[in-house]
């Protein structure tokens, strides 16, 4: 079916009068008087905007066929394009879905790639699309230095304030880095979107770190059409909400005004470059032939309002600027326009043709290839002199017996000493040393470069680690408590996690985000700190949950998770409960035998603890105990009551709930044929689940379970 606005295009274009002077024009002429602008750097932008135009129209004729699977377009966002004209093609860049003509340019900039061809691969799912292989349709390619985003929202904007805090974080800590030290990060999102809470935060968090003199070259670009599907935003509501706020400098344009444009965005990009200072380009767009393919705009919009937008098309406001200015025809812009649509439907032709991903196990490779990686990770053997002289003395191997907070501490200063990009950082876990102590000393002896104090925002804090994980840093985020994660937990879902998958593991967020929780007072705090809900985290594919109780485990599983964050892009959740971070007796009063000395680092191979691997504890023949966390210390103190009973027993500390120790397990329950599995989550989800399914369909034959 005809697009109302492809037909205007056409006729307006074909109706203007031929303006063009005649003899020979010179292409490197400003395009207007007073812009910078060259007439050919104007073609260059217009061929950037006619290919985005296309891609839209042919991505609706392919699902038109039953051949392509995304819609969503950027026509009416063409005026993008000036964006990526005047940044530089080592600035990272996380784009909006609307951002085509964004990324053509940046491609043009580049070359080496067929940009055309890439995203219709994406549409049509084939397993050549060079980002996601065939996973999604996103702008992203790892050459050009565009994280694919995939974000139907504003929740990739942490991750931008991220990487824009490490551009000069790495530089500062001599960190090699992808990006240069002068780069500036630059991400594109809508106005509706802009109003959702991971948009405030993200420039709430920028103007915050500025405000404390920190270095944030960051470019949000907010590229407003006035609609979030159909709801309108209200008019003027982006520049009453963003122009006046202290510490994020303000611009804004027509992005129908390609010279206009071009000049605003330049200067945009000039100051945050030159001011390392965060910036807000207010570009003022339209949206046109609706949301996607399957939105009746017809349904919330008037006739009216519809063809109202038509005359602010930007591919036709660069055509008429062109032919107005005598530089081109009507018919040579025409021509131009027609080479470009046959170019991209026979592209769109080709590319309908080739394979796609054919089987689960092809879909979620990237996932699991990279757990495989994870669990091959080994921690590397320590550096002894280095460590000597940052950790100090005693050593942790030589102090003694530790608790768990302790051996977790002379973890993450062991991490610290060995991988120089290594960053501990969250709410009160610097100077204060966290609220139950566990990070007490890191910043004094690393330094407050490395450990910090965030401001008191989950989102926040996993964006910077997100952003700290593609820029060549490895972050230790903090999380204060469980219950606390949810309030962000689609920075690990819809963010962390997925990067792996869009990017066919070219982009990686390495990072291993530490979460105190589960059950330790008595008639205090509730739900908000007594908080034992991991459904949520075991619910998302591909990351690694490591839940250790005993000191020693503890201090093996962090070098485990770094390890795996480090050699693999591993996205590790490290949980640490907080009942047991300063319990020092099992069975009485003074027994301290819940103390356990530090691994020793020079022998990691042997005290190596295996992603997916558990503990057994005794050898008991009557009754098996599947267990982790809080429920290690229980069960091993009723243990010894089952044992005066005459009851024998083995305790499994799982250890990792993702992925779970499933082979340990059935090991263990086929020895004693009986299984209690003791876990202090929800009934209605969890860890028990898991565990019961793997022995219902894997236990031997014959042997009973309960």
């Amino acid at each position: 079916m005809a697009e109302q606005i492809d037909d205007y295009f056409t006729t307006t274009v074909a109706a203007m009068a031929d303006t063009a002077r005649p003899g020979a024009r010179d292409h490197d002429e400003p395009v207007e008087a007073g812009s910078s602008l060259s007439v050919q750097e104007v073609l260059d932008l217009f061929d950037s905007q006619l290919g985005s135009r296309h891609l839209d129209l042919a991505a609706r004729w392919l699902r038109s066929k039953g051949k392509g699977f995304y819609t969503i377009g950027s026509s009416g966002h063409e005026g993008n394009a000036v964006v990526a004209g005047v940044l530089r093609p080592t600035d990272p860049a996380l784009l909006h879905y609307r951002s085509g003509a964004f990324f053509l340019q940046r491609a043009w900039q580049v070359r080496g790639s067929d940009p055309l061809r890439d995203v219709l691969l994406g549409v049509v799912a084939a397993t050549e699309e060079p980002m996601s292989g065939g996973r999604h349709k996103v702008f992203g390619r790892h050459d050009l230095n565009v994280i694919p985003q995939t974000s139907t929202i504003s929740s990739h904007l942490p991750r931008a304030v991220g990487v824009a805090f490490s551009i000069a974080r790495a530089a500062k800590l001599h960190v090699l880095s992808p990006w240069p030290e002068d780069a500036i990060a630059v991400c594109s999102f809508g106005d509706a979107s802009a109003n959702h809470s991971t948009a405030i935060g993200a420039i709430n968090t920028a103007i915050h770190s500025v405000f404390q003199g920190l270095p944030l070259p960051l470019l949000f670009v907010c590229e407003d059409n006035g609609i979030g599907i159909s709801t309108k935003t209200p008019n003027g509501w982006i520049g009453a909400n963003f122009g006046h706020r202290e510490g994020l400098e303000y611009f804004t344009v027509d992005g129908s005004d390609l010279p206009a444009a071009y000049a605003t965005a330049k200067h945009a990009a000039d100051w945050v470059r030159r001011h390392r200072k965060p910036a807000f380009l207010h570009l003022r767009t339209v949206r046109l032939m609706g949301h996607a393919g399957s939105d009746v705009e017809a349904a919330y919009r008037t006739t009216a309002e519809i063809t109202a937008d038509f005359d602010r098309d930007p591919v036709l406001c660069t055509a008429k600027l062109l032919i107005e200015r005598g530089h081109l025809s009507p018919t040579e812009i025409l021509a131009l326009y027609e080479s470009k649509r046959a170019e991209v439907l026979g592209l769109a032709q080709e590319v309908s043709e080739l394979p796609q991903l054919d089987s689960p196990a092809a879909v979620m490779r990237p996932l699991t290839e990279g757990l495989d990686k994870a669990i091959a990770a080994e921690p590397r053997r320590t550096y002894p002199a280095r460590r000597a002289q940052i950790v100090g003395s005693p050593l942790p191997e030589d102090e003694g017996p530790l608790t768990l907070a302790l051996s977790i501490n002379r973890a993450l200063l062991d991490v610290l000493t060995e991988y120089p990009e290594a960053l501990v950082f969250g709410e009160d876990v610097a100077r204060k040393g966290g609220v139950y102590g566990v990070t007490r000393g890191l910043m004094k002896k690393a330094g407050s470069a490395r450990v910090f104090d965030t401001l008191l925002d989950e989102q926040a804090i996993l964006g910077l680690a997100l952003g700290a994980g593609v820029s060549g840093l490895l972050p230790i985020p903090e999380i204060q408590y469980l219950a606390y994660l949810h309030n962000a937990a689609d920075q690990i879902r819809g963010e962390g996690a997925t990067l792996q998958f869009f990017s066919d593991r070219q982009y990686r967020n390495p990072m291993v985000v530490r979460i105190a929780g589960y059950g330790y007072q008595k008639g205090f705090g509730g739900h908000f700190h007594n908080d034992n809900a991991v459904a949520a985290l075991r619910d998302i594919p591909g990351i690694v949950i490591a839940s250790p109780a005993r000191p020693d485990d503890a201090a093996a599983m962090m070098h485990t998770c770094v390890a795996a964050a480090r050699t693999a892009g591993a996205l590790c959740v490290y949980l640490e409960p907080i009942a047991l971070y300063h319990t020092k007796d099992l069975h009485e009063d003074g027994d301290e035998q819940w103390l356990a000395p530090y691994p020793d680092p020079m022998k990691r191979t042997e005290n190596h603890v295996p992603i997916g691997s558990a503990r057994t504890y005794g050898d008991g023949t009557d009754l098996t105990i599947v267990t982790y966390g809080n429920g290690l210390h229980m069960s091993l103190r009723v243990t010894r009551r089952l044992e005066q009973a005459g009851i024998s027993t083995r305790v499994v500390d799982m250890r990792w709930l993702a992925p779970l120790p499933v082979h340990d397990i059935v090991r263990e329950a086929n020895a004693t044929g009986r299984v209690l599995v003791v876990d202090e989550t929800r009934k209605s989800g969890g860890v028990s689940e898991g565990v019961v399914a793997a022995l219902v369909t894997t236990v031997s034959p014959g042997r009973s379970h309960a």
